[in-house]
């Protein structure tokens, strides 16, 4: 009856590399026993078994001692405490500091970094990345999408929302108004820029008192004497005022030089010349800055701000291509296009970047360093052991494979030159 095999499972985990060369090394070395057993057996059968034998025998030999030897780097072989076996858990402490110092020595020095960023064009990498939205960088800047799509919804609103709030208020806090303000009435004073504000303002009172003229009336009635009201003079006097007022007011808006319209100018530009060298008035301004800003309509515009600005960042990192299709979109490729037709603006960006990572080296190379080090110190012997004959035991069994090869045909050589003499 002949027996079958279960076939192995498409599903089932293939066994590591250096794990699989392992049984292979381990089983050329009991085949080599084995050879060697059965040679020794069936020697005086042939004189040509003998050179069989000698084969076997060295390579049994070499495949032993490279056996040890690659044993002795990661345990102790057959677990006896044989001395200067388990090389690296007893110096794993050791080897991370080398990495390290090995990291800052020729990686993370300013000299180095300098050296290396000097032959990197970072603004034209950015520039082509820049003005191809649909080249293959579709998937980084997808993956980088869903990276800042992942980070600004995981991080907690509240307490981010409420650090941009915060941030806002006190950027506007900081602003001195007054000044500003100050330098703007003036600026459009000399321009000539204000004549159309004082227009305005002439229509605007003009239209107010024909909309109250009711009310004008109305006062004129009732502050007039008796006597005025027999008669009906509180009319004609509130005629007489009201046609004085509208007579004013046509006069200001036809007549440039107009006296009041002079005497509001000069106003204005003592007000422009207080909001800028008045410590008085600056603090009447920011105090009425702050009271604005202190009011719960601002606050709650200030909410509606950052939600507006959260959204909308959330939309663009989801859609990217979207968000690269509209006017976001063509000013980044307009940027990028610049990016690499600039020289000069590329010289600039890649001088900054280089000074930006060669500052950064010097301020945290020694605590990356450190991190190497102290992360290395941190892993326990067998994890140490683990990785490292993960990443370096594939080869490390090649050379048992070679030892035991090697030393068979040097067994071999030498019973050939034994025979001969």
């Amino acid at each position: 009856m002949k027996l079958l095999s279960a076939p192995r499972s498409p599903l089932a985990p293939s066994p590591h590399p250096a794990r699989r060369m392992r049984i292979v090394a381990t089983g050329m070395l009991v085949a080599m026993a084995l050879l060697f057993v059965i040679a020794r057996t069936t020697i005086h059968i042939h004189p040509a078994i003998g050179f069989v034998q000698a084969f076997a025998e060295a390579a049994m030999v070499g495949g032993l001692a490279d056996w040890f030897a690659v044993t002795a780097l990661f345990r102790h072989p057959l677990g006896l405490p044989i001395p200067h076996t388990a090389i690296i858990p007893r110096n794993k402490d050791r080897i991370g500091d080398t990495l390290a110092i090995f990291l800052r020595d020729n990686f993370l020095t300013p000299a180095v970094v300098a050296r290396r960023m000097r032959h990197m064009d970072v603004a034209a990498a950015a520039g082509r990345f820049l003005a191809s939205p649909s080249g293959g960088d579709g998937r980084l800047r997808e993956g980088a999408s869903r990276l800042i799509a992942d980070i600004l919804e995981a991080l907690d609103q509240e307490r981010l929302g409420g650090m941009v709030k915060g941030a806002i208020g006190q950027r506007l806090r900081a602003i001195n108004i007054a000044p500003l303000a100050g330098q703007a009435i003036e600026a459009a004073m000399r321009d000539g820029r204000h004549g159309p504000v004082m227009d305005s303002i002439v229509h605007w009172a003009d239209r107010t008192l024909e909309a109250n003229e009711h009310l004008i009336r109305q006062m004129v009635h009732e502050r007039a004497g008796k006597v005025l009201r027999w008669t009906g003079l509180d009319e004609n006097l509130a005629d007489a005022i009201l046609s004085g007022l509208r007579k004013l007011l046509g006069d200001m808006a036809q007549d440039p030089g107009h006296p009041l319209r002079l005497k509001a100018e000069e106003g204005m530009a003592k007000l422009a010349f207080d909001l800028q060298f008045d410590l008085e008035m600056q603090a009447k301004v920011a105090g009425i800055r702050d009271e604005i800003l202190d009011n719960p309509a601002m606050q709650r515009w200030i909410d509606g701000l950052w939600e507006q600005a959260r959204a909308g960042l959330l939309r663009a990192v989801r859609d990217p291509g979207r968000a690269m299709a509209g006017r976001l979109g063509e000013a980044l490729r307009a940027l990028g296009g610049t990016l690499q037709q600039e020289a000069r603006l590329r010289l600039v960006i890649n001088r900054f970047v280089r000074r930006a990572a060669v500052g950064a080296t010097a301020s945290y190379g020694d605590a990356i360093v450190r991190l190497v080090s102290d992360t290395v110190r941190g892993w326990d012997a067998g994890t140490v052991t683990s990785r490292l004959e993960h990443a370096v035991g594939r080869d490390l069994q090649y050379i048992r494979v070679n030892g035991t090869l090697v030393g068979g045909l040097v067994g071999l050589a030498i019973h050939a030159i034994d025979t001969l003499l």
